[in-house]
């Protein structure tokens, strides 16, 4: 009797032993997976498109800007021209990488693979990107400014030291000072011009300077010591920026407080490397006491296994969801005092981090739970063998499987065959009897130049089609074609320079600017970007040909002729998508449905042109637009302007040109409500609907769906 007693004891304690052992296995494999596994922090940036969310939300968040424009104005290129490039100087490429690197060494930190924490960011190509920004930005500030020719050496270097100290304070100049020099001129100037570079950069710079001012080139040569012709806070700024960034790298961990990061590494390396093998070892010899010590019916033994595994199965479930109970979807609070977007990333992050934890958790549970059930449903399967189910009979499955088979064909042939469909114009059904001069669409300024295709300064994010994809309507682009040297040196034939010294410019310029034959899409310089018209407009039509029931609008700057424009669409097989206004901009136009049944969904605008195709029409006749050169959200207004009062089509300018375009203004102006209000104002001021909402870097804000909620107002 003792001795039973015993055994029955023993097989308890292996039971409970057995159970907990399980529910810590799966416990620990859970860690393992999730919060101490590399790819389970970055599966969960992505899948909350983090590094996206960071340029078009947090950086641009009017919270952070007074921040962000405290640090970046220490800088020599206008804030603007940086922000703009935030995704050239710092590619989403680029940031993905570094925060790989750090979540990397960091599990494998917590896992007890490396025995030191090393988080060091490599500064260095973000530090190059910046000067090559910078060097680009001042080529092209001072490569269109006008020559000025002065009467003698000391006016001329009179000029050149005003000039530099603009372009050191990061402003355009006036104009470039000219006039031929000999070498001895050539190298006092170039000493001038150096005296505003830091002394360890001049004689690297002095070949470039002297050799460009010898040819009478002031552009390159300013172009050379603009960025490092610093202020005193520039050099402050970079003298900490090295300091950080020792060496190029920026050591994190130095900066951060890491106690409790080693307090965690203490618990997680116990856990792995102590208290997981020993929970294994543990429970595998309790389910051998189980098996050994159990009844001598082997079924019995196994269904005692069974329930075992499926009860350690349920204890891990249970502290899922105690879990859950007490820490809740969002573990850290995040403070009040933080700004909007990056509070939502940040919630937005740790929910789906705590999610795809208990998901984890729930999904080990249920392992040893179904090995359980399987292993207690095969006893009681070989115990019940034999025996037959009261009321079956063999030939009723399949009877039975046939005709529900056939009751649901029979109720889904209707629905496959049926065309309840409501049709769909632009996205949406309400729209289709709508006039094309009736409906508001959401429009890209200056769509071409993207940092997608890696232009200096881009206005837009996303590719042509991408933008697109993302609700855009209109596409306001510029055509040029690209500068040839010959143009870029016609003023040298205007002056008294000596035909040597004019070929050797000439011969400078073809080095610096080779000609690119064929039609451009450019912003303002093609040097700073360009891609080509007709592939381009190839890429506009299979995007259309692929949503047959859109209606896409392009305004185009031109600066090609009208005749070389018709060819360019003729060679990107365009003809039957073009739409022909008609000829009197006061007739009403189509609705979208005519439009769409017609198979003419391309409508195209020229800003100075008027044919002579028919379909390529003045914008400014059937159009009238807002003012476009606003410095600072406070300066918007409605006001008439290109196109005059009274038209059908109402243009609205919505964006921030300082320098270039603003990605920190339009984060405060492309949001709904920014973007509602000023249209309904410009409504009530004009008198009219407005049609085209031209914004800068669609993707930030929310601007699509103020236009969504317009052509909702006007049913």
């Amino acid at each position: 009797m003792v001795g039973s007693t015993r055994i029955r004891a023993l097989r308890c304690v292996a039971w409970i032993c057995a159970v907990l052992c399980v529910a810590v296995v799966a416990l620990t494999a859970t860690a393992r997976s999730t919060v101490l596994s590399a790819g389970f922090h970055r599966s969960v940036l992505a899948d909350e498109h983090a590094y996206d969310r960071l340029y078009n939300q947090v950086l641009v968040d009017p919270r952070i800007t007074p921040v962000t424009r405290d640090l970046l104005g220490r800088l020599p290129v206008p804030e603007a021209v940086l922000t703009s490039n935030l995704k050239t100087v710092l590619p989403p490429e680029t940031l993905r990488t570094l925060t790989d690197q750090q979540i990397g060494h960091l599990v494998d930190y917590l896992r007890g693979d490396r025995d030191d924490l090393r988080l060091s960011v490599d500064l260095r190509p973000v530090i190059a990107n910046i000067t090559g920004l910078t060097r680009a930005y001042f080529g092209d500030m001072v490569s269109s400014l006008q020559a000025q020719r002065e009467p003698d050496f000391p006016a001329f270097l009179a000029d050149l030291k005003d000039a530099v100290g603009q372009v050191g304070a990061g402003e355009p100049p006036e104009g470039l000072p000219t006039l031929a020099l000999t070498k001895a001129q050539a190298a006092t100037a170039a000493d001038a011009l150096l005296r505003a570079a830091p002394e360890d950069v001049r004689g690297t710079l002095r070949p470039e300077v002297t050799v460009a001012l010898q040819n009478g080139d002031v552009a390159t040569a300013l172009a050379a010591v603009g960025p490092a012709a610093f202020s005193d806070r520039t050099r402050a700024a970079a003298a900490r920026l090295r300091t950080v960034a020792d060496g190029g790298t920026w050591d994190i961990a130095a900066d951060l407080e890491l106690d409790e990061v080693r307090q965690v590494r203490a618990a997680t390396h116990l856990t792995l490397d102590v208290v997981e093998p020993l929970a294994a070892a543990l429970g595998v010899a309790a389910l051998a006491v189980l098996w050994f010590t159990g009844p001598d019916s082997r079924p019995r033994r196994l269904r005692h296994l069974g329930w075992a595994l499926a009860a350690g199965g349920l204890c891990t479930a249970l502290v899922a969801l105690v879990i859950l109970w007490t820490v809740g979807r969002r573990p850290v609070d995040i403070s009040a005092g933080w700004p909007e977007s990056a509070a939502r990333l940040l919630d937005d992050l740790q929910t789906t981090a705590v999610d795809r934890f208990l998901a984890g958790m729930l999904t080990a549970a249920l392992v040893p739970v179904v090995a359980g059930a399987l292993l207690v449903g095969l006893v009681w399967a070989a115990e019940r063998r034999g025996t037959p189910v009261r009321g079956w009979r063999p030939g009723l499955w399949p009877a039975a499987g046939a005709t529900a088979l056939a009751l649901v064909g029979v109720a889904l042939v209707p629905i496959a065959f049926s065309d309840d469909t409501p049709r769909s114009c632009q996205g949406s059904p309400d729209l289709c009897d709508r006039r094309y001069d009736e409906v508001a669409h959401l429009t890209s300024h200056n769509a071409m130049s993207t940092s997608a295709d890696k232009f200096i300064g881009p206005l837009q994010d996303p590719l042509i089609a991408d933008q697109l994809d993302a609700g855009v309507r209109g596409l306001q682009l510029d055509t040029y074609r690209w500068e040839r040297p010959e143009e870029v040196t016609d003023r040298l034939d205007e002056s008294d320079f000596p035909p040597e010294l004019r070929r050797q410019i000439t011969a400078a310029v073809q080095g610096l600017n080779p000609p690119r034959p064929g039609w451009w899409l450019c912003h303002s310089v093609c040097r700073a970007g360009a891609i080509e018209l007709v592939p381009t407009l190839r890429q506009i039509g299979d995007w259309l040909r692929a949503h047959p029931t859109d209606v896409v609008t392009l305004i185009v700057q031109d600066a090609l002729s009208g005749e070389d424009t018709e060819a360019a669409f003729r060679e990107a097989g365009l003809q039957d998508l073009l739409f022909t206004p008609d000829e009197d901009p006061d007739r009403p136009w189509p609705t979208l449905g005519e439009m769409i049944d017609s198979g003419r969904r391309l409508v195209v605008f020229a800003e100075r042109a008027d044919g002579p195709a028919p379909w390529y029409r003045n914008f400014y006749r059937y159009a009238m637009e807002t003012p476009f050169a606003f410095r600072s959200p406070a300066e918007l207004s409605c006001v008439p302007h290109r196109g005059g009062t009274g038209k059908r089509l109402f243009l609205l300018n919505h964006f921030i040109t300082a320098d270039g375009g603003s990605r920190l203004d339009a984060g405060a102006i492309n949001t709904r409500r920014a973007v509602l209000d000023r249209a309904h104002q410009c409504e009530r001021a004009r008198g009219a609907p407005v049609n085209f909402i031209a914004v800068d870097y669609l993707t930030v804000g929310d601007a699509k769906a103020a236009v969504d909620r317009l052509n909702a107002e006007r049913d």
